[in-house]
């Protein structure tokens, strides 16, 4: 984690400052859960100052684009009490697609914009500095990033059906680049919001952090879905979830019992696809490190997630199929050494996919190695 401060003009501090959403999110949970391992306040620091830093770049235009100061368009002083109001850009080395422009598949995935799916990682970050820090600050930001994304990613379709959501909006979030609806993204909005509704029962200024409206939205959205994939990154992030929502159910915050039953149904049948797929026979050269690192990290979360059912077999108790699910998935936990092994190899650190993306794969072996940060609820 230092060597990735150092890499992305986090510490020491340059102009070159390489940030990109979803690896500062993974970021920011590593040097928190790093803090409170060690107790050494350079974890902490960095961790606060990549929030910033994130803040100051990616809620602002880019420097290519015309248009300059903070995407929210509030002038500087507004801006920076409210750094998160008008949303995230992704970070991506290509400007946005403008209205109209032709759609071409290949090169959006490195065009500009804003993803809900990082905008949700960002919010369990700035959640997570809260819990870990007492103050209510990034909390309050997270809030206003959750109304902000949710007022313009979620719409009602002409035809007056059931709300939909956007995959991709723009920068400043005036229109849609693509419009179909991410898999798991009403179940990222259902899960961090209720977390954030969480933290907010014990802010000392609650008033603002109400978000029953948009958790209302997302149970619609959420209802009859098959979350089942065979894609390892968003099967460990079904696992990841299962945890949160076990943690909530245990704390009385979550009444959707079935919801966890549901996720770790969904985990299990992606696993079983992805092991006919044998991906970790192929060399480092056809792999993408993140993606495995994503399914370990959702692995180490069943480990804690076992010990919560059987510590609080009061809040569980009354749903004996989760325990069938739970030993299940302890027979795929020595994927975690497996891939955490194969990606440590500094000879596989050399391969094209792991350099190419090195920021992120440094990032999400970290988390998998130690990941207390990103698995706080």
């Amino acid at each position: 984690m230092r060597e990735f401060a150092r890499l992305t003009g986090l510490s020491p501090a340059n102009s070159a400052r390489r940030r990109y959403l979803w690896t500062d999110a993974f970021a920011v949970c590593n040097f928190l859960g790093l803090y409170v391992e060690t107790s050494d306040e350079e974890f902490k620091t960095l961790a606060l100052q990549l929030v910033d830093q994130v803040h100051e770049v990616l809620g602002r235009h880019r420097q290519d684009d015309p248009r300059t100061g903070w995407i929210s368009g509030l002038d500087e002083h507004e801006g920076r009490l409210h750094p998160t109001i008008g949303g995230l850009r992704i970070g991506k080395k290509l400007k946005e697609r403008k209205p109209g422009q032709p759609l071409n598949e290949r090169l959006e995935w490195d065009r500009d914009g804003q993803y809900y799916h990082y905008l949700t990682k960002w919010m369990h970050a700035l959640n997570g500095v809260t819990k870990v820090t007492g103050d209510f600050t990034y909390h309050r930001w997270a809030v206003e990033l959750a109304r902000a994304c949710h007022a313009r990613f979620v719409y009602t379709p002409s035809s007056g059906k059931q709300k939909r959501m956007y995959w991709k909006v723009s920068i400043d979030l005036s229109y849609p680049l693509v419009p179909s609806m991410g898999l798991h993204d009403p179940l990222d909005g259902l899960i961090t919001y209720s977390q954030l509704q969480a933290t907010a029962a014990v802010d000392p200024e609650p008033s603002m952090a109400d978000l029953s409206a948009e958790i209302a939205d997302m149970t619609t959205l959420s209802e009859g879905r098959n979350w089942a994939t065979d894609d390892p990154l968003g099967i460990g992030g079904l696992l990841s979830d299962a945890l949160r929502v076990a943690h909530f159910m245990e704390r009385g915050y979550f009444l959707q019992t079935k919801l966890l039953a549901a996720l770790l149904e969904a985990s299990l049948a992606g696993l079983e696809a992805f092991y006919r797929q044998d991906p970790l026979s192929l060399p480092a050269d056809h792999r993408l490190a993140f993606r495995e690192l994503g399914l370990s990290i959702g692995l180490h979360a069943v480990e804690r997630l076992s010990g919560l059912i059987e510590g609080n077999k009061h809040s569980f108790g009354k749903e004996p199929e989760l325990k069938v699910l739970i030993q299940a998935l302890k027979q795929c936990e020595p994927l975690t050494e497996i891939i955490e092994k194969f990606w440590l190899q500094p000879e596989r650190q050399e391969a094209e996919g792991w350099v190419e993306h090195r920021d992120i794969n440094m990032v999400m072996l970290a988390t998998s190695l130690h990941p207390d940060g990103f698995l706080i609820v």
